[in-house]
C-alpha cells in the first residue's frame, strides 16, 4: 500500500460565469415609453446569454504522506478554499483525481450547524454528530469540550443567549476534538479573543504532533510555520511552489507589491547642499540591495543613506524618522545619537552610511522611513514630514520563534527579549 494517504492528480475545477446582455440600445424617453406600448403587442425581446469559463484549480498536483502537516498558502482567489471543498467531498471536481485513505473531518465553517433553539449540551452532540463524531466519541470528548470552551456554567443555556466569543469557542471545541486520520482545517484559529487562539493554537500543535495528516489554509504565516515544515503555494489555482514552508513562504512573500524600498537623486535636485547632497536612501537587506519584498519580523534589514560632500561640516546630522501606518511616529534615529567619538568620519565626495534595524524589534504592519540630514541648529535638508523623501515597508510574520504569537502583537513594538532567572 502507498505511503500517502492524500495522493492528488492534474484535479481541476471549472465553473461557468454567465453574463446576461440584451440586444436593446439606449434610447430617449419617448422611445422607451413607446417600446413598452408596443411590447404588449409582441415577443418580448430574448436576452443573449454569454458565459466564460473560469478554471479556480488548473492541474493541480501533490501527495501527502500519512503524519504529515501541509500548509496551504496563497492570496485570496488563489484556489485554496475551493482545493479544500473538493477534498471534503463539498464540491465536485471538474477533472483530475483524489485519493483518500481513512476518514476525513473538515474545519471548514467554525460552528455551521448550530441550532440556536438548542442548549449548549445539545449542540455540542448535534454539532459532533454533523462533523462525523460518533455517540461513544462525543461521550468520551464531553468534558474536555466543555473545559476547553469555558461554558460549564452555561452548558444548559440555549446557544442563542451566547456572545458570539463564547459560540466561537463552544464551536472550535467540539470541531478540534475530532480524531479522524485526515483533518482539513481552513482558516480556524483566527476566532475569539488572543487568549482563545493561543489555546487554539496550542491544541492544533497537538493534532499535528499526535501522527494525524492536517492539510491546514491560513493568511496567517505566523501559524503555518509554527505548525507546517512542508507548505504549498496556489497562485491563479495553480501549484506555484512546494517546499520547505520557509523558503515558500518566503516566495510568497517575494510576490507582493507592497515594497517601494529605494529612493534615488542626484546632486542637482532639491535636496542638494554642499554640506550633503542626496543621492540615495534605501532600505536594505545584509548585502546591502534594496528589499524586493515584504520580510518577516526576524530578518535583518537596515536604512542606507548614500550622499556626496562638498564641504565638510562636524554639524552634519543625517538619519532617519521611522512611521507606523497610522502616521504614529516611533523614532528618530542619527549618526549623532551616539557619543561624539563614535561618529562616522565625514570625507569630501561620495558618502555611503548603514544603520541596521535589530531583528524583532518591529510589528506586523507597514512602515514609512523618512530621510533627515540638516545642519545643527541651522537649516534643513531633508525634513520629516516636510521634502523629506520617504521608502515603506511591509512586515508580516516572524515575529519571535514563540507558540503563543500567532499575529500581529500588542502594542507599537515587538521586541524579542531575554528573560533570566536570578
Amino acid at each position: 500500500m502507498s505511503d500517502y494517504i492524500i495522493s492528488i492528480e492534474n484535479l481541476g475545477k471549472k465553473y461557468a460565469l454567465r453574463h446576461a446582455t440584451t440586444t436593446a440600445r439606449y434610447t430617449a424617453l419617448r422611445d422607451v415609453i413607446t417600446n413598452k406600448v408596443g411590447a404588449l403587442f409582441r415577443p418580448a425581446k430574448q436576452e443573449i446569454a454569454r458565459s466564460e469559463d473560469f478554471w479556480a484549480l488548473k492541474d493541480v498536483s501533490f501527495e501527502v504522506k500519512q503524519g504529515e502537516v501541509l500548509g496551504i498558502i496563497g492570496r485570496n482567489g488563489a484556489g485554496k478554499s475551493t482545493l479544500l471543498k473538493i477534498l471534503s467531498r463539498i464540491t465536485e471536481p471538474t477533472r483530475g483525481r483524489v485519493t483518500l485513505r481513512g476518514r476525513v473531518s473538515s474545519l471548514l465553517e467554525v460552528g455551521t450547524g448550530f441550532h440556536p433553539e438548542l442548549t449548549g449540551r445539545e449542540n455540542i452532540y448535534l454539532n459532533g454528530a454533523i462533523l462525523g463524531m460518533t455517540i461513544s466519541e462525543i461521550r468520551s470528548k464531553f468534558d474536555e469540550i466543555v473545559a476547553f470552551a469555558e461554558i460549564e456554567r452555561f452548558l444548559d443555556t440555549p446557544v442563542k443567549h451566547y456572545s458570539s466569543g463564547m459560540h466561537v469557542r463552544l464551536a472550535f471545541a467540539v470541531a478540534a476534538h475530532l480524531e479522524p486520520e485526515v483533518l482539513i482545517v481552513d482558516e480556524v484559529l483566527a476566532v475569539g479573543d488572543a487568549e482563545f487562539q493561543k489555546r487554539c493554537l496550542g491544541k492544533m500543535q497537538d493534532v499535528a504532533q499526535s501522527g494525524r495528516t492536517v492539510l491546514f489554509v491560513s493568511h496567517q504565516l505566523n501559524v503555518i510555520s509554527t505548525l507546517c515544515r512542508r507548505c504549498i503555494l496556489l497562485e491563479a489555482g495553480s501549484k506555484k511552489l512546494d517546499g520547505p514552508t520557509n523558503d515558500v513562504i518566503a516566495a510568497y512573500l517575494s510576490s507582493t507589491e507592497s515594497v517601494v524600498s529605494e529612493w534615488k537623486g542626484i546632486a542637482t535636485a532639491a535636496l542638494a547642499d554642499a554640506s550633503f547632497s542626496v543621492t540615495r536612501f534605501a532600505l536594505v537587506d545584509e548585502e546591502l540591495q534594496s528589499l524586493k519584498q515584504d520580510i518577516p519580523g526576524h530578518s535583518k534589514f537596515g536604512v542606507l543613506i548614500e550622499g556626496v560632500i562638498e564641504e565638510p561640516t562636524p554639524l552634519l546630522t543625517l538619519g532617519y524618522a521611522i512611521y507606523a501606518d497610522n502616521g504614529q511616529l516611533l523614532w528618530w534615529s542619527l549618526q549623532t545619537d551616539t557619543a561624539e567619538q563614535c561618529w562616522p568620519v565625514l570625507s569630501r565626495g561620495p558618502n555611503r552610511f548603514i544603520s541596521w534595524i535589530p531583528q524583532n524589534m518591529l510589528n506586523e504592519g507597514s512602515y514609512r522611513f523618512e530621510l533627515i540630514v540638516s545642519i545643527h541648529w541651522s537649516k534643513w535638508i531633508s525634513q520629516p514630514m516636510a521634502n523629506a523623501p520617504s521608502v515603506s515597508l511591509q512586515v508580516r510574520g516572524g515575529l519571535s520563534e514563540s507558540p503563543y504569537w500567532v499575529e500581529a502583537r500588542p502594542g507599537v513594538l515587538a521586541p524579542v527579549l531575554p528573560f533570566i532567572k536570578l
